[in-house]
């Protein structure tokens, strides 16, 4: 059964809220590819559509959206997911997961692109009280 960790970027904000999915509505996203859209209501967001951005894997793999499938690969990168070059011309080695949600991912990034007619922090019970 999946289980994951959903992050999502409210960009009118700027706000980020974790939430944990499981069960039902953690297989909504198994199969999306990132840069898909998702219904909020998985994540207890009525009225609201997310896209897929990106995630990791259960041992911090990133996930990359130019490369096909759910699978581990091994890719030769001079930038980008995953890896960060410090000088000109560096490439190096970087193993990454592929751009479609499997049971492997922990984490999956999204932000909000169309909204509802309530407010988020309403939504997931983070109203006034927040620190």
């Amino acid at each position: 059964m999946a289980d994951f960790t959903v992050v999502v970027a409210d960009p009118e904000s700027g706000d980020t809220y974790q939430l944990d999915v499981d069960g039902q509505d953690a297989n909504r996203f198994v199969g999306r590819e990132l840069g898909e859209e998702v219904d909020g209501t998985a994540v207890g967001l009525d009225g609201y559509t997310l896209e897929l951005t990106g995630g990791s894997d259960n041992a911090g793999r990133p996930m990359r959206s130019d490369v096909r499938g759910p699978n581990l690969t091994s890719l030769l990168s001079d930038g980008g997911t995953g890896f960060e070059p410090t000088r000109g011309g560096e490439r190096k080695r970087v193993t990454v997961r592929g751009r479609e949600v499997s049971e492997e991912v922990r984490q999956i990034n999204a932000k909000i692109t169309d909204r509802g007619s309530e407010d988020v922090a309403d939504l997931l019970g983070e109203g006034e009280n927040d620190e």
